[in-house]
């Protein structure tokens, strides 16, 4: 599974330009499946039917990734920008970058020596930055880029000690990593569906989850689980509730984000299957951020919904990490809840 993680992670994929993403789920899962059972929509995503008896359960993790696109191409080859999905700018000076075609660069902004006060008590602003491919004029950039083309940040996989995993879009690769090793624990026999269960590997979720709106029209679910990537905080002088969540505590439960509430007798059921199989969950602290679930709970006749989250330090950065105890726990307590009857409403 980490193979593979690593694998989907390295992958090119901004929103609206999965392709890459999903190529690579679907070599990894084609000899799983029936070839009529996966079905890809008009936005792109890859559904995959595996059948069970019971209500319709919809997993779901988004394949897209952060990334930037190209505005301007100004006279000294500098590439104007603007951000795709959420980005937090001081995290973006000096950063590598690379385009679809492998393109390389990194992230120019005015020196600090060079700031005026007002510059530096606002902080970085997307507006004046640039990105630097090694372009000394427009013409050389335009034999190189154009406008609307796509770049992601430009970063290696390494495992770094102690389970911690950094590299960028392990949100929300990881998630697709876990659905691919459940689809293969279906067809091995290691799971006894009991449920009518959809895969939706999903796209645009970083920018408004119409990806999950799709996918869940089609499918139509009874219930379904997202599995995710969280933004914590827990590092040093984050105290209490802020921190969110812990990095090697376990899987997160949430009761709600700013998104959704989340259905109370599903969540009672998931906590329930953890604790059972003595699985590492933690509880959500911190009411934040959104994904797919906030799309899905609108389908046209409503949802039950649930996400399961690994903690994240440094979220769409360069440098996501995570910790391997929480990818597993939420791999195992997904392979679980499918094994086990559907809840009962309390």
């Amino acid at each position: 599974m980490k193979e593979l993680l690593k694998n989907l992670s390295l992958a090119f994929g901004p929103s609206g330009c999965e392709d890459a993403v999903r190529e690579l789920v679907y070599e990894e899962i084609k000899d799983y499946i029936d070839k009529d059972s996966a079905t890809v929509d008009a936005l792109g995503n890859l559904i995959v039917h595996m059948g069970g008896d019971g209500p319709k359960m919809m997993i779901c993790a988004h394949m897209d990734e952060v990334g930037f696109m190209v505005t301007g191409i100004g006279e000294n080859g500098s590439l104007k920008f603007g951000t795709v999905g959420g980005i937090d700018p001081i995290s973006l000076g000096a950063k590598r970058v690379i385009s679809e075609s492998g393109v390389r660069g990194a992230i120019s902004a005015k020196p600090i020596h060079l700031l005026t006060k007002e510059e530096r008590e606002a902080g970085p602003k997307i507006k004046n930055m640039t990105i630097d491919i090694g372009a000394d004029t427009r013409e050389e950039a335009e034999e190189l880029t154009f406008i609307g083309d796509y770049f992601t940040f430009d970063s290696g996989y390494e495992e770094y000690g102690n389970g911690y995993i950094k590299c960028k879009a392990l949100d929300d690769r990881l998630g697709c990593a876990i659905m691919c090793q459940l689809i293969k624990d279906i067809k091995n026999g290691a799971i006894d569906l009991k449920y009518d269960t959809y895969f939706a590997f999903t796209t645009r979720e970083e920018i408004g989850y119409s990806g999950a709106f799709s996918a869940s029209a089609r499918i139509n679910p009874d219930y379904a689980i997202v599995i995710e990537s969280k933004a914590v905080a827990d590092i040093y002088g984050v105290e209490g509730s802020k921190k969110v969540s812990v990095l090697g505590d376990g899987v997160i439960i949430s009761y709600a984000d700013r998104g959704t509430i989340y259905d109370r007798t599903l969540i009672s059921h998931i906590k329930r299957i953890a604790d059972e199989n003595e699985i590492k969950n933690q509880v959500n602290l911190y009411i934040s951020g959104g994904n797919d679930s906030a799309n899905i709970q609108k389908n046209a006749c409503g949802a039950r919904v649930s996400t399961l989250s690994c903690a994240s330090r440094y979220i769409h950065s360069q440098s996501d990490v995570i910790h391997e105890t929480d990818f597993f726990a939420a791999y195992e307590v997904v392979k679980k809840v499918l094994n086990e009857n559907p809840p009962t409403k309390e």
